[in-house]
């Protein structure tokens, strides 16, 4: 692959502190002004990898790495640039919390209208969404992380003091991004004989079965995650699921879905606000719902223990929630023997609306599911060619033409209706426009799953097409230079060209170099082929060594030659990395054969001489 992460974070980096620090001041917002997510996204350019990647570390001031001290001059050095962070956490949570204790999760600047000549009411603009949860809860973890770390090398009780009012602070949030998340669970049933039914069963159905087959099998493989979904005890989600007859699906609405009950939690959240969203599942908001939670249960967040005991309940509802969600999905995204429904693009919801946005949304719960069993190349190549189909469909890997629709994927973007939002006001929209960044989030995902070479190569040379697009759309001069999203740049008929970077979609690429980066420091694809390969040459290398060592044997008060005791080194590294990395062992092996053979042609030449 042509992509540099560590580079390009660090280039990221410069460019994010030279738009964000101007003047020994920060500046909040970016295209589409300042919000509880903007402001999120923006923090988190900054600390996701700070938090991911060890060498990019900036909670330790003593270990923090020489290129990234340069890289973030701007801020100052090892010392200032910690404090620094300390106030902008700070600054963020103070402003996202209300006077009466309760967090703030609106969209603010970030909803619509649906009608170009509608105003949002500022009541509209305080509503709680998904997307915030979400990213708060990223966040969070990130700040809590840092802080923990951060203090062991404090000594001021001043900033001691400092840190432990932004650990509540930050907790607090964090537990109430939990709770908004629960109750914003929907589960929505419906009639097989209704339009959803219909609808849903039409997606499943790829092979033209009967209608009633395939519903009595399709409602046998939902069988464990119904079972699942009828414990739920806690927050929203809660409904009766024992007719057999009815059809389902689960997931989040866009924000706390309408009569959702409140959830108890011995943690301080503040007054629960009122819920109004619509109470049926959105691609768009469970996938993102579905990426920010994992990190309550990352690697990273129990070594640090960054949940109390309230929080690891809250955790464990959630989790609960994500396996049926996932679970699901998954479910009907490959149903039957023939083509999997996934593979039917673009995707059809249950209200009958199509876009290969939400092909793209529901082969992320695919991937998910693929990535922890390790699945075999043969379901990964039926991802793969989705991908690559999208990528060809969304004008990624293909030439848009003059008036192409596809573009729209990109610029504006994909509407997404927040049904309820009308009981406040005129109905408004979330506008999705990260197609291209999250299509090769997708694609890195099954590269680092695939168990063929040929697979993974082909996923490879997929990334680096999408990734040369991505980075066309990039600010290429002035204050914004190496940030993104510039779409005209790529697309000739988009006209408005931005003045401004969009938070939004460079926070995932963010995320994107930060999972390249931590997939690279994994083991190389091990190759059977080659292991067998290398277990014959090693078997050789070592039998040759032997009859070296025999014929030419070790006088008392010698030392074995140097060549010889080099070849027995290399053979005894190959052996031990054999079982990781099957081609570096073979080249380490070649070498002692040329060895080998060099001083079995000297003793030759040396015998026909005498």
């Amino acid at each position: 692959m042509k992509l540099q992460p560590r580079q390009q974070l660090l280039e990221l980096w410069e460019a994010t502190a030279r738009t964000s620090y101007q003047e020994r001041s920060w500046v909040w917002g970016g295209r589409d002004g300042s919000n509880s997510i903007s402001d999120a996204e923006q923090l988190l350019c900054l600390m996701y990898p700070a938090a991911e990647l060890p060498g990019f570390r900036l909670d330790t001031p003593d270990e923090t790495s020489d290129d990234v001290l340069d890289t973030l001059g701007t801020l100052g050095d090892s010392v200032e640039i910690p404090r620094l962070l300390l106030r902008l956490f700070s600054h963020y949570l103070h402003t996202y919390t209300g006077a009466d204790g309760k967090a703030i999760f609106s969209g603010g600047s970030y909803f619509q209208p649906s009608a170009p000549d509608d105003e949002i009411t500022p009541d509209q603009r305080e509503i709680d969404v998904v997307d915030s949860y979400s990213m708060s809860i990223t966040l969070m973890l990130s700040i809590l992380g840092f802080l923990k770390v951060f203090r062991q090398s404090v000594r001021r009780e001043g900033i001691r003091r400092e840190i432990r009012e932004l650990e509540t602070l930050a907790s607090n949030r964090l537990s109430a991004a939990m709770v908004g998340m629960l109750r914003s669970f929907s589960v929505n049933t419906f009639e097989p004989g209704s339009p959803q039914g219909q609808a849903l069963l039409r997606t499943a159905n790829q092979t033209g079965a009967p209608t009633r087959r395939v519903l009595d099998d399709f409602q046998k493989q939902l069988q464990a995650v119904r079972a699942g979904l009828r414990d739920l005890t806690i927050g929203s989600g809660v409904v009766d699921l024992d007719n057999p007859n009815l059809l389902f699906e689960c997931g989040w609405s866009w924000g706390v879905v309408k009569d959702a009950p409140t959830v108890d939690t011995e943690r301080e959240v503040g007054p629960q606000p009122k819920g109004i969203a619509a109470d049926t599942p959105y691609l768009y908001f469970t996938v993102n719902a579905l990426v920010g939670l994992v990190d309550l249960w990352s690697e990273r967040t129990r070594v640090l223990g960054l949940l109390d005991d309230s929080q690891q309940q809250l955790a464990a509802a959630l989790q609960l929630r994500w396996d049926l969600t996932q679970g699901y999905w998954r479910t009907v995204a490959t149903y039957g023997r023939g083509r999997w429904p996934l593979e039917d693009i673009p995707w059809r919801t249950t209200d009958g609306k199509e876009s290969d946005y939400y092909s793209l949304g529901v082969t992320a719960m695919v991937v998910q599911y693929l990535s922890r069993n390790r699945a075999g190349d043969v379901d990964l190549n039926r991802v793969a060619g989705v991908l690559e189909e999208l990528a060809m469909r969304a004008r990624i890997t293909r030439r848009a033409i003059p008036g192409d629709p596809p573009v729209a994927l990109h610029a504006p973007g994909v509407r997404v209706n927040l049904s309820g939002t009308e009981e406040l006001g005129p109905p408004m929209i979330w506008v999705v426009s990260d197609f291209a960044i999250t299509l090769l989030k997708r694609t890195i995902w099954v590269a680092n799953v695939a168990q063929s070479s040929r697979t993974r190569e082909r996923l490879h040379n997929l990334a680096d097409l999408i990734w040369q697009h991505i980075l066309s759309r990039q600010f290429n001069s002035g204050l914004h230079k190496g940030l993104w999203d510039q779409p005209a740049n790529a697309f000739p008929d988009v006209v408005i060209r931005q003045e401004q970077p969009s938070w939004y979609f460079t926070e995932r690429i963010v995320e994107f170099l930060v999972s390249l980066a931590q997939a690279s420091g994994e083991s190389p694809l091990r190759s059977a082929q080659l292991f067998d390969i290398a277990s014959d040459m090693l078997s050789e290398a070592e039998h040759l060594l032997n009859r070296e060592q025999v014929l030419r044997p070790v006088l008392p008060g010698q030392n074995i030659r140097s060549s010889v005791s080099g070849v027995q080194a290399g053979l005894q590294r190959a052996r031990a990395i054999m079982g990781e990395r099957p081609a570096s062992a073979i080249a380490l092996i070649t070498n002692a054969l040329l060895e080998l053979e060099r001083q079995a042609t000297a003793r030759e030449n040396a015998s026909e001489a005498m």
